[in-house]
């Protein structure tokens, strides 16, 4: 079955809102059975276009996972990139800046996590938090920036910094995929609730992730206004139901398939006389004693 990824996808700057979009429907794939399935031949795939990606070494994938707490971030990367290689394969969880890190630009520490050619990047957050907690919570002020350029357009000049830096990628041949996944509140708060019951799960819940559920309402219309300010065609955003993990992983896992088919990866074509060495590579290997 293949799903029509165009409904989950934004890629040009227009105003949208979230609510528009169900955190719950799966369309006609009616089934975790069904969708397990249809993963397991997507990952399939991956692997294959990954090792031919690998190979043609000239373009890398940036895939970044953004979302509200308990969204499914860490189990969504855990599942579907499961069948890929790990050598080609870099994961990168931004917390909150270092000391070293707020002496320099906000896309510093971005610009040294960047995936090499041939191989996906996945970043767990990323500068996306520049333009989203840094808002939600109006940390501008600790980010030493002098005092001249703290503004009231600095969100402006974010999200174009943003979209400029992410056609620059483009251009030099890494492809951005951006991917938020959809929480509703009530979802959230049954996973909290099986978190502090659950005693293998307790160590992923604390005080801090009921003080930022109060903030609800401000990351929603923060996420919409950095959705729709982002979004182009060098940086798409695909809004992902989350409140059904399975179906979640599958739209993920279609998504990631159907980018890396786009850029044609093939392995490298030897040339004649690297052909004709293998010959006698094979010939010496037979007639080894």
């Amino acid at each position: 079955m293949k799903l029509n990824l165009a409904r989950f996808r934004v890629t040009s700057p227009r105003k949208f809102k979230l609510s528009d979009y169900s955190c719950s429907n799966t369309g006609r794939v009616k089934s975790k059975e069904q969708a397990e399935k249809i993963l397991e031949a997507n990952i399939k795939e991956m692997a294959e276009l990954q090792d031919k990606m690998y190979a043609h070494d000239k373009w890398a994938v940036l895939l970044i996972f953004q979302a509200m707490d308990a969204a499914g971030k860490d189990g969504a990367i855990k599942h579907v990139m499961s069948g890929l290689n790990p050598q080609g394969t870099q994961v990168f969880s931004f917390k909150q800046p270092s000391a070293e890190e707020l002496d320099h630009d906000y896309l510093w520490r971005i610009n040294k996590s960047l995936p090499e050619r041939g191989r996906i990047g996945i970043f767990n957050r990323s500068h996306y938090e520049e333009i989203l907690v840094v808002k939600v919570h109006d940390l501008v002020e600790k980010e030493k920036l002098p005092h001249e350029l703290i503004h009231n357009r600095i969100w402006e000049d974010r999200y174009r910094q943003f979209r400029d830096y992410e056609r620059y990628l483009y251009e030099n041949g890494i492809v951005t995929v951006k991917f938020f996944l959809h929480l509703s509140k009530d979802e959230q708060k049954r996973r909290f609730l099986k978190r502090i019951e659950d005693p293998t799960k307790n160590w992923k819940f604390s005080e801090s992730d009921l003080k930022e559920r109060k903030f609800w309402d401000e990351y929603q219309k923060t996420y919409e206004e950095a959705i729709t300010n982002t979004a182009s065609k060098y940086g798409p955003w695909y809004i992902i139901p989350a409140d059904k993990k399975w179906f979640a992983r599958l739209v993920i896992s279609q998504v990631i398939v159907e980018t890396m088919r786009k850029l044609k990866p093939v392995y490298p074509t030897p040339s004649e006389e690297h052909i004709a060495n293998l010959q006698v590579y094979k010939e010496r290997l037979l007639n080894e004693e």
